[in-house]
């Protein structure tokens, strides 16, 4: 303490103070000399202790400092007083705990990092694997023309599903770190219905399904057209590929004062209890999946329209089927 700079320019204005003190008493007499003195002593010791004791304090936040830097976020150093160092110890706690949030969330995002590349590594090993083996297959001159134009059919199918996956991740990851400008278009929910059922008419076409849509055509809500588009569609691919031959899908729709709202019902095999909890997280595969199923789809559609104010639920019963409900808020000024 005492080779602080500070200090010894403290103690040495405080002794001239003194001493001048002390030879101006000496003239009065030898008691006041006496009493200068000692109350000079008192003060300097009185303001070396003080001293001593807020090196002590500081000394205490710097080992608390330095456990924070090693990762020990448990400890709280306020003291809940007046006072200066009070309140340096009550802003260090706070950005101890903004710290502890950041590092949490770093760690968080790193936990879902290595599980995204783990599952992502998992859904292309398989059609990897098939491709491989079927291209040996292919190079055997022998195969029969009608297995090589079925083996060559099934590399493009796993070609066109690699594909989607790696398309469908891009835009997920873009999503997840806010890069995608959504547009705030003021769009006709009946013209976001035509264009959402036109990819999936074919397939619904061969099981000799029905689709039944209801709703006034100036019903309307702000959002980017095409990204909807890919979220409806998801959820309705999913509403036909659960959707049994002869089966049926409806649409309807609807606007008030808080919220537009789409509910897209089919009458399939529904979702099993114990799997809605989490038909919206990545990669994850129900009891009813289908095989081909990556488990992403409806993982987008969640994203995309959280991304526009929005919420979507899902309810299912084995009998009735499954229904889907979206509701896009409205901005409230």
């Amino acid at each position: 303490m005492l080779r602080n700079r500070e200090i010894q320019l403290l103690l040495l204005t405080m002794g001239s103070i003194s001493l001048t003190a002390i030879i101006v008493a000496a003239f009065i007499s030898t008691v006041a000399a006496a009493l200068v003195f000692i109350l000079s002593m008192l003060l300097i010791g009185t303001s070396l202790f003080f001293t001593r004791w807020r090196y002590r304090e500081i000394e205490k936040l710097s080992v608390y400092l330095r456990k924070i830097s090693n990762g020990d976020d448990s400890l709280d150093v306020r003291d809940n007083q007046e006072g200066e160092l009070s309140i340096l110890k009550n802003d260090i706690y706070k950005v101890t705990l903004m710290l502890s949030e950041h590092r949490a969330l770093l760690q968080r995002d790193k936990i879902q990092l290595t599980d995204a590349i783990s599952d992502i590594s998992h859904q292309l090993k398989t059609p990897l694997t098939s491709m491989t083996v079927m291209a040996d297959l292919l190079s055997a001159p022998d195969l029969p023309p009608a297995k090589r134009a079925e083996f060559t059919h099934h590399i493009r199918v796993q070609l066109e599903r690699i594909d989607w996956l790696v398309s469908s991740l891009l835009k997920l990851s873009k999503m997840d770190a806010k890069t995608i400008p959504f547009k705030k278009d003021q769009i006709r929910m009946k013209n976001l219905i035509q264009k959402a059922l036109e990819p999936v008419m074919i397939p619904m076409d061969i099981k000799g399904q029905t689709v039944f849509i209801a709703g006034d055509d100036d019903v309307s809500f702000v959002g980017d057209i095409n990204w909807t588009a890919e979220a409806v569609i998801n959820i309705l691919k999913n509403g036909v590929e659960h959707t049994p031959e002869g089966g049926a899908i409806s649409i309807a729709y609807s606007e008030n004062a808080l919220f537009t709202e789409i509910v897209i019902a089919d009458n399939g095999k529904g979702i099993p209890k114990e799997d809605l909890p989490y038909i919206f997280k990545r990669f994850y595969k129900g009891k009813n999946a289908s095989e081909g199923s990556i488990g992403i789809g409806l993982a987008m559609a969640h994203s995309i329209i959280a991304s526009q104010n929005g919420v979507i639920d899902v309810t299912s019963d084995g009998e009735k089927g499954t229904q889907f409900r979206i509701k896009f808020y409205k901005q409230v000024i």
